[in-house]
């Protein structure tokens, strides 16, 4: 008698392997010393505003270098680099990475979505019940995670958790940048320049052609791409939008030929440019906010700020925890055999860290409104803190959990996940 075919294991975070292992390893550490760069562009930052030389600060962040200010260049400019190594990033994983095969991505997709869908909520609650209708203009503030913050935090808190959760991370990352480059394109555009906007449309299919036809040289896509940027910059996109469309358009799959595809060849070149400087200067450019006692006093009475706070810190715990269980349990996937949900809950918190891209939403919810912008950044910096916080705690003890028990080879887990 024939014996019956054995059930076709399904797992929670799928294993990384081979070339995409080493990728992914070496896109974590830039990504982590990013992460304490960051911080320290994000600290030096508070510490020059509230210092007698606050003034100083203002002047620079105003000081105009040709047609935009310094400000302007670190958002504007700066941060589309940031963006298109994201656009590499997330065409890398849709087409050769863990987001190729959606049954293997299900769980952190929709942990990524539920991660953005109830903070927003929760901000809503709080606002809506304030009464202050005027706040719901920054209800997408807390929906982004800074995933090199994160990393940092990652890396020093919970150096003995598996890759597993590291991999879970960055997906839920490169999921979340696409949800805030769609917000940013489709809800922050007051106006639309067609003649600028359609100028940029024929110049990305220009790029497109370019890398269809196996054009190598920089002198053809260092113009095209400044040209492009300034197009939709001066079409009414935010312009960080250049960036993610040239990332997106750009070739991932290696030719015979080839060691690495252009992709993977901009992405290894640009992501310390972007992690070690664009992140950084954005940072120290945009977290300047006062904490005097005055000033958290005016936070803490601004339901945009507060409802900020619970967005970050409780909105994304839930959102993305449960988001990643209830998808598990409906599919009938199981948690990786070296995992336990707490480790899940603990990234979950983790993603309440919101920095870059929320400090850049402030800017543009609330545009007209200097010091309610104040006010909400305030509030991201202190979600993030608290976010941080919460979650070394819970990452340092599941740290010590996995350095007191032995760990399961590789190989077995590979053997598993291929077999799924």
């Amino acid at each position: 008698m024939a014996r019956p075919a054995a059930r076709l294991r399904r797992f929670v975070f799928p294993f990384q392997s081979g070339r995409e292992r080493t990728f992914l390893g070496d896109a974590l550490r830039q990504e982590t010393v990013g992460g304490a760069l960051l911080l320290i562009a994000a600290l030096a930052a508070l510490i020059w505003v509230n210092s007698p030389w606050h003034g100083g600060y203002e002047h620079v962040r105003e000081f105009m270098i040709g047609p935009l200010s310094v400000e302007q260049w670190a958002s504007d400019g700066l941060l589309a680099i940031f963006f298109y190594v994201a656009g590499l990033e997330l065409k890398r994983e849709l087409i050769t990475g863990s987001l190729r095969r959606l049954s293997l991505a299900l769980v952190p997709v929709i942990a990524a979505i539920a991660g953005m869908v109830v903070p927003v909520l929760l901000f809503a609650t709080v606002v809506l019940g304030s009464g202050d209708r005027s706040a719901l203009g920054g209800w997408a503030v807390p929906t982004a995670t800074d995933i090199a913050f994160a990393l940092a935090v990652l890396a020093v808190a919970g150096s003995a958790l598996p890759s597993a959760l590291r991999a879970f991370l960055l997906t839920l990352a490169v999921v979340d940048d696409l949800g805030a480059i769609a917000v940013i394109a489709v809800f922050f555009t007051d106006h639309l320049e067609f003649a600028w906007l359609g100028l940029a449309v024929l110049l990305l299919g220009v790029y497109a052609l370019a890398q269809h036809r196996r054009i190598t040289t920089p002198f053809l896509y260092l113009p095209l791409a400044v040209a492009t940027w300034w197009c939709v910059h001066e079409s009414g996109l935010h312009a960080t939008v250049a960036g993610v469309a040239m990332g997106l358009l750009t070739r991932v799959r290696p030719d015979p030929d080839e060691d690495h595809s252009p992709a993977e060849r901009l992405e290894h070149r640009l992501r310390p440019l972007s992690a070690g400087v664009a992140v950084p200067v954005f940072a120290l450019a945009a977290a300047g906010v006062p904490v005097t006692a005055a000033a958290l006093g005016a936070m803490v009475s601004d339901a945009a700020a507060v409802g900020v706070i619970v967005g970050l810190v409780a909105g994304k715990t839930i959102g993305v925890f449960g988001g990643a269980w209830l998808t598990a349990r409906l599919t009938r996937a199981e948690l990786n055999s070296d995992l336990a949900w707490r480790d899940v809950f603990a990234v979950a918190v983790l993603s309440g860290i919101g920095f870059t891209v929320s400090l850049l939403v402030a800017d543009l919810a609330f545009a007209g409104d200097p010091e309610r912008v104040a006010r909400v950044k305030a509030a991201v910096l202190v979600g993030s803190v608290i976010a941080a916080t919460v979650a070394t705690l819970l990452l340092r003890r599941r740290h010590r959990a996995y350095l007191n028990m032995p760990s399961e080879s590789e190989g077995e887990v590979a053997d598993s996940d291929r077999a799924a």
